[in-house]
């Protein structure tokens, strides 16, 4: 197995002061591979921090002396819940610009370099997210969620009908999340509303007049390791937590997420139905289980206080 140590160490630092932070639980060769992939950029971050939620800590992080320009800060808590780690991550960052990646994702080379030059280009107003390719499955049928593979670039503002940030694969200023709020730590993987942390960030975002940039450059690549029989699952809980986040928006009138969750619904039911004819059971069987997880998550949601 490759070594931290193994890494080159002769990569210049990049501009503006950038952290970036990937956050874990219980997948620690994932993280080790994500923190190689970051340590093996062609231009590296001023800071790698890392936040783990796993059982114990991971000391060969912990205790992690690099010999290469990067001051690694490794925080392991006992917490759960993905939002809560990245804004650990957050507010333990020292960056002007703080760049997000998944345990699962693996940095392309010139991945930091090609995203901060972007932010230094359009300014504190935008935010820029990028390709997710996934990656070769590592397993027979191996699989990978939330990949966008878009080739032309595109900037979004305003009102949208769909969700267009990617929180595996994204950078912003700090001074963002000090104007708008940090993630909803109600939603995201390990909550009660296991996904739709990002549409909710996205949502904030554009409400606040910031301009979600979209760069096929950018480029960063989702490993397969999900086995086929965790499609059903991993649909129900994204929908669980995109209900709760229409609501959530809708408790606070704004009147647009009706139209989105109703669209949201037709869209997954119509297409079941297209899939079922098709004989494609698995695809419909995702569909309804993300369909029931959506109506789930919006009365559960309506229910708190």
């Amino acid at each position: 197995m490759m070594m931290l140590s193994d890494v080159r160490a002769d990569h210049p630092l990049v501009h503006p002061r950038t952290s970036v932070i990937i956050c874990s639980r219980g997948r620690p060769e994932l993280l080790l591979d994500a923190v190689r992939s970051v340590l093996s950029m062609s231009h590296l971050p001023h800071e790698l921090v890392v936040v783990d939620q796993s059982e114990k800590p991971q000391e060969h992080l912990a205790a992690a002396r690099l010999t290469r320009p990067v001051a690694l800060t490794y925080l392991w808590s006992p917490d759960r819940g993905l939002s809560r780690a990245r804004n650990v991550g957050v507010g333990a960052a020292t960056g002007d610009v703080l760049a997000f990646l998944d345990d699962d994702m693996l940095a392309e080379s010139d991945w930091l370099l090609t995203l901060t030059g972007l932010l230094a280009e359009l300014g504190p107003d935008h935010v820029v997210t990028g390709q997710v390719r996934a990656g070769e499955p590592e397993v027979p049928g191996a699989w990978a969620p939330s990949t966008i593979t878009q080739p032309a670039a595109r900037s979004y503002s305003g009102q949208l009908r769909r969700d267009v940030l990617y929180p595996n694969n994204m950078g912003l200023f700090r001074s963002a999340f000090a104007e708008i709020g940090l993630f909803d730590e109600r939603l995201g993987a390990g909550s009660r509303f296991p996904s739709a942390e990002d549409n909710d960030l996205c949502r904030r975002l554009l409400l606040a007049g910031y301009v979600i940039d979209y760069r096929p450059e950018v480029v960063a690549v989702h490993r397969a390791w999900r086995r086929p029989d965790a499609r059903s699952k991993l649909a129900y809980n994204y929908g669980r937590g995109q209900g709760a986040f229409y609501v959530k928006h809708l408790s606070r009138r704004d009147a647009f997420m009706l139209g989105r969750l109703a669209e949201d619904v037709y869209r997954h039911v119509s297409r079941a139905a297209v899939r079922t004819a098709r004989s494609n059971i698995a695809g419909a069987r995702s569909d309804l289980a993300y369909t029931r997880g959506v109506l789930g998550g919006a009365v559960a949601w309506s229910r708190t206080r």
